[in-house]
C-alpha cells in the first residue's frame, strides 16, 4: 500500500529499494529555504544493518502489511533473550535485544505489548504509551531552582537516564513516555 512519506511512524515496516525494512526513527525536518523533508532511520529485516534515508513529504512510499497480536512479556534470560507468551494459545515466543532496540529497557514483567509480525516473523514490539518506574538516583534540589525552569537529572530502576523536576527524590514513582523516554508527571 502507497503512503505519503509524511505518515510514516516508527514500527511501520516498509518496502524500499526490494528490501523490508523497520522503521526505527523518524525526524521531520523543515529548512528555511526549500521544502520540508523527512529522515527515516531504518533496519534490514533480514540483514539487521541500519541505514537513514531522506524523503521529500510529498515522496510515495511502499508501506507493508504486519500482523499484530498481543503478547505477554514473561522474562529476560541471562543471553539478553526476551520470551514473551500469547495470553490465549500460551505459544512463546523469543526475541534478541536486536530486534527489540530501546524497547526492552521498559518492559516489565506480565506487561501486555504488540508484537508486529511480517510473514510470520516477529519484527518488533509496541509498547504501552506509558510506564511507570521508579527512581532510584536524583540530585538533591538546588536551593532557589523554580519547578517550572528547571529540571534534573535522575537515574530510573531500568537503568535510564530522565530529567525530572527537582521536587522528585529516590523512591518516588513517575510516569514515562515509551516514546520518547521523557517524565510526564509523578505516578499516584
Amino acid at each position: 500500500m502507497k503512503i505519503n512519506a509524511n505518515t510514516v511512524r516508527p514500527g511501520m515496516v516498509l518496502e524500499y529499494e526490494n528490501k523490508q525494512w523497520a522503521v526505527l526513527k523518524i525526524q521531520l525536518i523543515q529548512p528555511g529555504k526549500g521544502g520540508a523533508f523527512i529522515q527515516v532511520e531504518m533496519r534490514d529485516l533480514k540483514a539487521g544493518v541500519k541505514t537513514n534515508v531522506r524523503w521529500r513529504t510529498q515522496d510515495t512510499v511502499e508501506k507493508l502489511t504486519t500482523e499484530e497480536r498481543k503478547y505477554q512479556f514473561l522474562y529476560k534470560d541471562a543471553d539478553n533473550k526476551y520470551t514473551f507468551m500469547d495470553p490465549e494459545s500460551f505459544e512463546q515466543i523469543t526475541l534478541d535485544a536486536e530486534t527489540l532496540g530501546d524497547e526492552a529497557g521498559y518492559l516489565q514483567d506480565s506487561m501486555e505489548v504488540l508484537i508486529n509480525s511480517v510473514e510470520g516473523r516477529p519484527i518488533g514490539v509496541q509498547l504501552p504509551s506509558t510506564v511507570v518506574l521508579e527512581v532510584v538516583e536524583a540530585d538533591p534540589a538546588m536551593k532557589g531552582q523554580t519547578a517550572a525552569s528547571s529540571y534534573k537529572p535522575a537515574k530510573l530502576e531500568n537503568g535510564m537516564r530522565v530529567m525530572v523536576p527537582p521536587f522528585i527524590e529516590s523512591g518516588t514513582k513517575i510516569v514515562v513516555s515509551t516514546e520518547d523516554g521523557s517524565y510526564l508527571k509523578r505516578a499516584e
